[in-house]
């Protein structure tokens, strides 16, 4: 028996892990979330090896309590975004970064296995680059966001070499696919998606040309189990789909999948946005094997129907069917 505490759990990435994680019985999952979040994903499911904690991320938590014989903690918890973390930086560190240590420090008390941390290939590195990003590449974010996960990572380190406390740093690309919420502020090949099928319009940052690494939920799923419960002396992974797309190669590749013509228009850019990020998974792939992720255009259909049947859409008769 595991027993595994997920931090963030009601999350997009926390719903599909422990939809993944509670199908195997000899998994005991904690689930911790904040109490305003609803956990209706998980608990309909009815898993027996399945509890929850509801509680706030803060510096009021007490940790020693939640990681109490817990084998293995997923850190999946932010409380900024890339695009709004610059507005209130102090804030965002603390709430963060210290929030963290304390948590740590509970899992040195505790004598917890593993810490695994949900760190963003995203942001940590910056803008002065080569592409494709190797682990081993400078690290200068340009947000607060960026900035708070490279910094808990420098902190696993320190742990790690002071106590002994083993640990995982998964960089992960940009996911989209089922549980994302199509209306947040993250995740733009599913906001498109959803806007799409309902006709609505697709607000774009800048001209469109900003490259992303994009990959489907279910591979990100697979790659974090293989990366915490695989052999590897390595502790830093990337994990993305290891290809670029542009912001309007997206909205090209829905409208040709659902067969949708999209109205977009253009806003102006956004500081916290780096150009062009694709990650290396060369040292992920050398570890576990080919991840041979979906393409684009698959995830996209998976991530249509998903959301039909999740929020009962129906495309309105007034969009312009592509060929129609």
């Amino acid at each position: 028996m595991i027993n595994i505490l997920i931090l963030g759990a009601a999350g997009f990435i926390g719903t599909n892990l422990t939809l993944k994680l509670a199908g195997d019985k000899n998994n005991k999952i904690t689930l911790f979330d904040r109490d305003r979040i609803d956990f209706s994903h998980m608990i309909e499911k009815m898993f027996s090896n399945v509890a929850v904690i509801r509680g706030n991320f803060d510096l009021n938590t007490d940790f020693d309590v939640i990681t109490k014989n817990q084998d293995v903690v997923f850190h999946l918890i932010s409380t900024t975004i890339p695009s709004n973390s610059n507005k209130h930086i102090a804030e965002e560190l603390t709430a963060n970064i210290i929030v963290t240590v304390n948590l740590l420090e509970a899992c040195v008390r505790n004598e917890v296995n593993k810490v695994v941390f949900l760190s963003s290939g995203g942001t940590v590195y910056g803008k002065e680059i080569v592409i494709p990003i190797k682990e081993e590449m400078p690290t200068h974010p340009i947000s607060a966001y960026g900035l708070q996960k490279i910094t808990i990572e420098k902190v696993l380190y320190l742990y790690q070499y002071l106590y002994g406390l083993d640990y995982r740093v998964i960089r992960l690309a940009n996911p989209y696919g089922p549980y994302q919420r199509p209306n947040g502020v993250l995740g733009a090949v599913t906001a498109f998606t959803y806007k799409a099928l309902r006709g609505e319009f697709i607000q774009v940052y800048g001209d469109g040309r900003v490259i992303r690494d994009f990959i489907y939920i279910d591979d990100a799923i697979r790659g974090i189990e293989n990366i915490v419960f695989g052999e590897n002396s390595n502790r830093t992974f990337n994990l993305g789909s290891g290809k670029g797309y542009s912001i309007k190669q997206v909205i090209e590749t829905i409208q040709t999948t659902l067969g949708i013509e999209i109205d977009t228009k253009y806003i102006n850019g956004r500081k916290a946005d780096v150009p062009v990020n694709v990650l290396d998974i060369s040292r992920y792939e050398e570890a576990y094997g080919k991840l041979e992720p979906i393409g684009l255009s698959e995830g996209i259909r998976r991530t249509a129907e998903f959301l039909k049947g999740a929020y009962e859409i129906e495309v309105p008769k007034h969009i312009r069917l592509l060929g129609k």
